[in-house]
């Protein structure tokens, strides 16, 4: 058996809804959030799970609190699964970040791999913390089902890095929805991508819901 890594992202926050750059604000869930993590426990809860990683934010607990609690294993907490630091664009829309540091976002935008928000983190020290979290799951489960729970721009980010994409473009490439699950097996040829951002396990209201 291969070791295979759930990717989930985090329940609906206000700064989702309202496509404003979350980052190191520690928000809670929605109510609409908090039935996304239900849902995932729901329909996850009967797999063999050998491990769960964890991002220490609040929104990322409570979105795996119901699973845990359903099969009875403790989130491993790490730092390196944390959101990019947005620095002085945090709570802030792109729109609003555009007009007011017009020239920082431009280049964000263009490769933020190598270029930090203003005050923030730049994507490839995402990838350097967040790949130690990824080696040390592959130096101590050879094989497995392990769930990664963790934010928007981190998840891309780490998926880009395993899968030999530039992430400079882990905005452009991957999506990544509130609640979501991405799938990666680790084979003899490196990671297979199996799946990539399924929400089946939310009804409609939830995965149509306004927002990232």
């Amino acid at each position: 058996m291969s070791l295979t890594l759930y990717f989930l992202r985090h329940g609906q926050t206000e700064c989702s809804r309202n496509n404003s750059f979350c980052g190191s604000i520690d928000s809670e869930l929605t109510p609409e959030g908090l039935d996304m993590a239900k849902a995932f426990a729901e329909a996850y809860s009967s797999m063999d799970w050998t491990a769960i990683f964890c991002s220490p934010m609040q929104r990322t607990v409570l979105t795996v609190k119901p699973l845990c609690e359903a099969i009875k294993i403790e989130p491993q907490l790490r730092d390196g699964l944390k959101e990019i630091n947005y620095g002085l664009w945090e709570g802030r829309t792109p729109e609003v970040i555009s007009r007011e540091y017009h020239d920082d976002y431009i280049r964000w935008s263009a490769d933020p791999a190598w270029n930090a928000p203003n005050g923030g983190e730049m994507a490839v020290k995402i990838a350097s913390r967040a790949l130690q979290v990824i080696e040390e799951i592959k130096h101590n489960y050879s094989s497995g089902n392990v769930l990664v729970v963790s934010h928007k721009a981190t998840i891309r980010i780490m998926l880009c890095s395993l899968l030999g994409i530039d992430v400079g473009r882990f905005r452009f490439r991957l999506g990544c929805p509130v609640a979501s699950v991405s799938i990666v097996e680790f084979t003899s040829h490196g990671p297979l991508l199996k799946v990539l951002a399924d929400r089946s396990h939310l009804n409609e209201q939830l995965r149509n819901l306004p927002g990232t």
